[in-house]
């Protein structure tokens, strides 16, 4: 990896996500050697996903290189790798681009999604947890539109025009609220003949509310602004299967649709090497104690998502989101610096500091601690936290002025196919066109 070798402790960080870049700021200016390493040479706002997905923002508004945030930190290096194995025994990490020993290791590979097993759910349908699948997104939704205007056959038309999110979570509220809104402002005036009222946007929950997890007031309200922006709210109905053309449920409703986008769960990213009394298979987290370090080691720290730390309040671990990442990785840094200075370290406390989602222009739902409250004032608040949360000037602006273009002219500029997606599965008939 061309690391020098120093005197100094080595900490290595798997993740460049909240949690690991969290950690690595924790441990600024410190007599440590601090080696990054990660898939993706930029951090990734994920908040903001579903909006390159949409068309709302360019990738480049909401990923911040990782190397830039530490341009000026000595002893701080940044690897582009992928880690494969870890060797406990010899404080050993492989990776595609070689081994490195490490003093101290700090788990933060974040989650995946989680398709529960099933195989054709996760072949055929889209996912968005990182920026090209969002990129992908944006391109099949409009490739789908532009294939549409050429179909003659109205069953083809319409399976194409049927787009279908599981999983009633921030993700997929936010995702719906987003496609709602381009059907409605959008879609017409780039299609002008084409049908846009043929449509359909199908959000599918396997309980019977929405963002669970939150107050019922907002889960309510969520999920009368959908209605009211055309969404079709299906509740209390579990997919079984997709096989790219059909998706089945465990109900009488099934679904002729190209384009199915799974938003249904996330599980941790785990790493190979690991002892298997610390990996739990529900909810497919890595065991940590009150201070965050992996049950069975001495030496090595899991943080935010791919951590369980089980509590009398979070049995199964903390929310997988940014927050309870960001409070541990700085607790970590805190934790491993007292460690090293022969200090004792101090136990993780979550402060949940409340839960929103936006439902589209002018509505959103936001639950604090305090307060709870829904609507235009909702939206603001969470424009500000999530403005406020970007990493970099620059970003900040760019996001800040396309929302204010986007509002004002009702538009989207970045609707492009910039690299088109290949469907693994096309149609299973022969295509008619005009």
């Amino acid at each position: 990896m061309n690391i020098p070798q120093t005197s100094s402790p080595r900490v290595v960080i798997v993740g460049g996500g909240f949690a690991g870049l969290a950690a690595a700021r924790g441990l600024e200016e410190q007599e440590l050697q601090v080696v990054l390493i990660d898939k993706h040479n930029y951090h990734t706002f994920q908040p903001l996903l579903y909006q390159v997905a949409t068309g709302g923002l360019e990738p480049d508004s909401i990923a911040f290189p990782l190397r830039k945030r530490f341009n000026d930190v000595e002893n701080f290096y940044f690897r582009l790798a992928e880690v494969t194995k870890i060797d406990s025994e010899n404080n050993t990490l492989e990776t595609t681009i070689g081994c490195i020993e490490y003093d101290i290791l700090i788990l933060a590979t974040g989650s995946t999604t989680n398709f529960f097993g099933n195989k054709n759910i996760q072949e055929n349908s889209m996912e968005m947890k990182s920026v090209p699948q969002a990129l992908n997104i944006r391109s099949l939704v409009l490739e789908n539109f532009e294939e549409a205007l050429l179909e003659s056959n109205l069953e083809k038309r319409l399976a194409l025009m049927n787009f279908v999110i599981v999983g009633g979570g921030p993700t997929g509220v936010e995702l719906a609220g987003a496609l709602a809104e381009m059907k409605k402002g959008i879609l017409p005036k780039d299609y002008p003949d084409l049908d846009i009222r043929q449509m359909k946007i199908n959000l599918i929950q396997s309980s019977g509310e929405l963002l669970k997890g939150m107050s019922n007031k907002a889960s309510q309200k969520a999920e009368d602004f959908l209605r009211k922006l055309g969404v079709d709210v299906w509740k209390n109905l579990r997919v079984l299967d997709y096989d790219g053309e059909t998706v089945t449920t465990n109900g009488e409703d099934h679904f002729k649709a190209q384009t199915v986008i799974w938003a249904a769960g996330v599980k941790g990213a785990l790493v190979k090497g690991m002892h298997t009394d610390c990996v739990l298979e529900r909810p497919c987290r890595i065991k940590v104690d009150r201070y965050n370090k992996v049950v069975g080691y001495d030496n090595i720290y899991a943080v935010g998502d791919v951590a369980c730390m089980e509590t009398e309040t979070y049995k199964y671990g903390h929310p997988m989101m940014a927050q309870p990442a960001i409070q541990q990785g700085r607790l970590v840094a805190k934790n491993i610096i007292a460690q090293l200075k022969g200090n004792s370290q101090k136990a993780f406390v979550y402060n949940n500091k409340g839960s929103m989602a936006t439902i589209g222009r002018n509505k959103a739902v936001v639950d604090l601690p305090k307060w709870k409250f829904q609507g235009v004032f909702a939206w603001f608040v969470w424009m500000f936290v999530h403005l406020f949360s970007l990493i970099g000037f620059r970003n900040k602006v760019i996001v800040f002025m396309n929302w204010v273009y986007n509002y004002i002219r009702f538009d989207r500029e970045t609707r492009l196919i910039i690299r088109p997606y290949k469907r693994k599965n096309k149609y299973s008939f022969d295509k008619e066109h005009v």
